[in-house]
């Protein structure tokens, strides 16, 4: 029986993994259920799961669930806090860790986890993106073993030789294919993006989603954020990751071998898929994903993604060549601009912009620890405050419920 710390619940990855957990009480319990500050969903999860412990990252929030749970008889202890979502996230009575809180606030007890050497499946691209290098040691220092479940990574994962070690040219990998669905505006014009709504932007055609990441899905910087990340996993450089547009949402991603040969997973638009893969990696379950039934699909399409309609996939390839905090940085502009169009703040094309003039305006600066990514994150987001014109206050605003 394996226990399951699940950080990010109540956002649509907690909803997957929890349908999946469901199917196979013998084999999974929940025990630490985490997220921003969703008291109502959370206290339904916690009266479902029973779970010993919960964490709401907002004290307020975790308070009032504390008054909606008191009375109901449950063995769940609430935590509260950044602290709190470490102690869930390393909590002694969890042997796997599913780290899926959207955005900055995600990093820290995902690093706990693998520090403390958990089973850790990985949605949170920050912890990459903001940690990287640091991220990465404290795996291999703390023995923990990392699963990716984001779709794209997931499959690679799926693609890659038994035992592989992070060398793509000793394992005669010549590159790594991330495909992506092209968002609700592949084929839009461009002179109209100036006058898109959040509600457009996330709207996306195949995949259900948090409004944060469809937006990134929408702009592309989604898949920048997964080409950094897929570096940091899989020790590949920039040069040997490529990003390809399947609309279909089919192949997930592909890897091609020296000989030739490209290796893809297929499968339904469904994050239950890896999640279900991941849990029970190296065995396989039934996840409640229907057969995929290839002869009823009319084609499978591929293209190159154009840079003049989703300019933020190539800031993201320059950020990564350019190391340092430069990832840091385009993350945290990115998380604020985001919120600033999702709130009616911005126009949809100042979430290109605003990263841009951000990383223009910092100078370049080391992340070779945690502190010093936390600080080049807190002076990109006040960069970013000022370039929109926003108060200080909306540099932290949080990015999932």
């Amino acid at each position: 029986m394996r226990r399951v710390s699940l950080l990010g619940a109540t956002g649509s990855i907690g909803d997957s993994a929890l349908d999946v957990i469901a199917r196979h009480p013998d084999r999974y319990a929940v025990e630490a259920l985490a997220a921003h500050r969703n008291v109502a969903k959370l206290a339904a999860l916690c009266r479902r799961f029973r779970p010993p412990v919960a964490a709401l990252l907002d004290l307020d929030a975790a308070r009032a669930l504390e008054r909606e749970i008191a009375g109901d008889g449950l063995p769940t202890r609430v935590l509260a806090g950044p602290a709190g979502l470490v102690e869930a996230a390393t909590s002694a009575g969890a042997d796997t860790v599913l780290a899926a809180i959207v955005g900055a606030a995600g990093l820290e007890p995902t690093l706990a986890a693998a520090r403390a050497g958990k089973r850790l499946l990985i949605a949170n691209k920050e912890a990459l993106v903001i940690g990287g290098d640091v991220f990465m040691r404290a795996a291999r220092d703390g023995g923990a073993t990392l699963l990716p479940i984001d779709s794209e990574h997931n499959a690679i994962f799926q693609c890659l030789p038994p035992g592989y070690g992070r060398d793509p040219s000793r394992a005669g990998i010549r590159r790594l294919i991330l495909t992506a669905s092209g968002g609700p505006f592949r084929q839009r014009a461009v002179a109209d993006l100036a006058n898109v709504t959040p509600d457009e932007a996330c709207a996306h055609p195949n995949w259900r989603m948090g409004r944060k990441i469809s937006v990134d899905s929408a702009t592309m910087m989604n898949k920048g954020l997964e080409v950094i990340e897929a570096h940091w996993l899989f020790g590949a450089p920039a040069s040997a990751i490529d990003v390809l547009i399947h609309p279909q949402s089919v192949v997930h991603s592909l890897v091609e071998y020296d000989d030739g040969s490209v290796l893809a997973q297929l499968g339904h638009p469904d994050m239950r898929t890896p999640i279900a893969q991941a849990l029970a990696w190296p065995e396989r379950i039934e996840s409640g994903v229907g057969r995929l039934d290839l002869a009823s699909l009319a084609a499978l399409s591929f293209e190159t993604p154009d840079t003049v309609r989703f300019p933020c996939l190539k800031l993201a390839y320059d950020a990564l060549a350019a190391g340092g905090a430069a990832t840091v940085v385009l993350n945290a502009a990115n998380e604020v601009a985001v919120a600033a169009f999702l709130a009616g703040r911005a126009p949809y094309p100042s979430i290109h912009s605003t990263c841009a003039e951000t990383l223009s305006r910092l100078p370049s600066r080391t992340a070779g620890t945690l502190a010093e990514a936390l600080a080049a994150d807190a002076e990109a987001r006040r960069a970013a405050c000022a370039i929109l014109d926003l108060p200080a206050d909306a540099a932290g605003v949080p990015l999932a419920a």
